[in-house]
């Protein structure tokens, strides 16, 4: 409940560059339709659900992407793809985990080193409290990223079909459908990846969550000022990884760590063939 509330106020202080850059930044908007957001959407669902269940915690940002170009270029061709936004979405899939990981290490080293002789009882009962605010921080990035990919699709979609008028924008009601939309999927659980991101990476306790969700919120403050559609599991991932790391090396599970990083690998092309397939069939079948 307390994350979903902060996934739905984000709206408030955050602008809506990221919506942008989804919705005309990664493929020509004159060539989207009905059926490139039906192939975009049953692309990254399909993919969204297939590693839910296998509790890896891949981007749901990047099958958006990788749908929305996979059912393009199978309507218009590679010509439609908007090469400007797609490689720095691209660039971001390195640069959001790695800044995630320093930061990480960063808040760690710096909070290990200010609570070095305090007795251990009382630092988890400080940061079991402290790790609220930096839950708070987080999911207010997780919203202000997130929520804005989704409206980018719909408002896509609106401008095509000639909703929105002559100039692309994004209608608030949108924009509170998409934020109340993310906090009903944080507070229906997701418990798989709950487990994975909690457990299975490193065992975090308070103080290292705080600093994981610290170094991932800043990092996406940042993203989202640049406009830039980054993954929110790509950069919690890599500070907790980071503050794994900082209790030492093998504290992080790294062969689980590899099977993530496969997951991110294969997310824009998988999702991509998906939405290509839907697309197709749904042309000539509906």
């Amino acid at each position: 409940m307390w994350a979903a509330f902060f996934n739905f106020i984000a709206f408030l202080f955050f602008g809506l560059h990221v919506a942008g850059t989804i919705g005309k930044g990664i493929v020509n908007i004159a060539v989207v339709d009905g059926y490139v957001i039906f192939g975009t959407l049953i692309g990254a669902c399909a993919w969204n659900l297939l590693t839910w269940y296998f509790g890896l915690p891949s981007s749901s940002s990047h099958a958006l992407m990788g749908g929305l170009v996979g059912a393009a270029v199978v309507k218009a061709g590679a010509g439609v793809l908007v090469m400007s936004g797609i490689i720095k979405v691209l660039l971001f899939i390195v640069i959001s985990p790695v800044l995630g990981l320093l930061l990480g290490l960063l808040f760690g080293v710096v909070v290990y080193r200010l609570f070095s002789k305090s007795i251990p009882s009382k630092v988890d009962h400080l940061f079991r409290k402290g790790q609220l605010l930096s839950a708070a921080a987080y999911s207010l990035g997780h919203g202000g990223n997130d929520a804005q990919k989704t409206m980018g699709i719909i408002a896509g979609l609106l401008f095509s079909a000639g909703y929105l008028g002559a100039e692309f924008h994004i209608p608030f009601w949108v924009v509170l459908s998409c934020h109340g939309a993310i906090a009903l999927g944080t507070m229906s659980g997701g418990w798989r990846i709950v487990k994975t991101m909690g457990n299975k990476i490193t065992k975090l306790r308070p103080v290292d969550g705080f600093c994981a969700e610290s170094g991932a919120a800043a990092t996406l403050y940042l993203a989202s000022a640049l406009g830039v559609p980054v993954s929110t599991t790509h950069t919690i991932t890599g500070a907790i990884m980071g503050v794994g790391a900082l209790k030492r090396f093998n504290a992080v599970k790294w062969g689980v760590a590899g099977q993530i990083v496969w997951a991110w690998i294969l997310t824009i092309p998988a999702a991509a063939l998906i939405s290509a397939a839907t697309y197709w069939l749904a042309v000539r079948l509906i």
